[in-house]
């Protein structure tokens, strides 16, 4: 993270990279304010975005097209964009034994509820995605905003965990 012109570069983990991933991944860029580079993926990625995410994500105006599901190997080989920050947003995800990341980003865990397993009429699990957008957007809306100038890195990684831990009031964002 020395280059200080330069973006740094954010990867968000699931295990389907699916649902929660891709949407931290279209959060922070649309509000990273250009500070960030904003990626997902899965270690055992589903093959496709979850409807209900571009459903959501469409809602909320994002550009959809070019969302895929993917894996983290991907960011792990020769080539890839070193990576500055890792954050897993499931817990499964959290458990795995991670590749090993160029550059040793630092890595958090922000586990948020996994939407694609809700079940129930269309309406609650619409609501279902629009709580996990809300959870994403408020932590990573904290992320964003801090400090990183005025940080030594134990400091920034005790903010990061601070970030994982925030109990969420989910706002109905849909």
């Amino acid at each position: 993270m020395s280059d200080a012109h330069r973006a740094y570069n954010v990867l968000f983990l699931c295990t389907g990279n699916s649902a929660r991933s891709v949407m931290a991944e279209a959060i922070l860029q649309r509000f990273g304010g250009g500070k960030f580079n904003a990626f997902s993926a899965g270690s055992m990625p589903k093959g496709e975005v979850h409807p209900e995410t571009l459903a959501l994500l469409k809602r909320l105006n994002f550009d959809v097209s070019a969302f895929r599901s993917k894996s983290w190997d991907e960011f792990a080989q020769a080539g890839a964009p070193p990576l500055d920050f890792v954050f897993t947003v499931c817990d499964n995800a959290a458990g795995e034994v991670c590749p090993i990341w160029p550059g040793q980003p630092m890595t958090a865990h922000w586990g948020v509820p996994d939407p694609a397993a809700a079940a129930g009429s269309p309406v609650e699990i619409a609501r279902a995605f629009a709580n996990a957008y809300g959870a994403l957007q408020n932590r990573i809306a904290v992320f964003v905003n801090l400090p990183f100038a005025g940080l030594d890195r134990l400091s920034l990684q005790a903010r990061l965990d601070t970030i994982g831990r925030t109990s969420d009031a989910n706002d109905n964002v849909a």
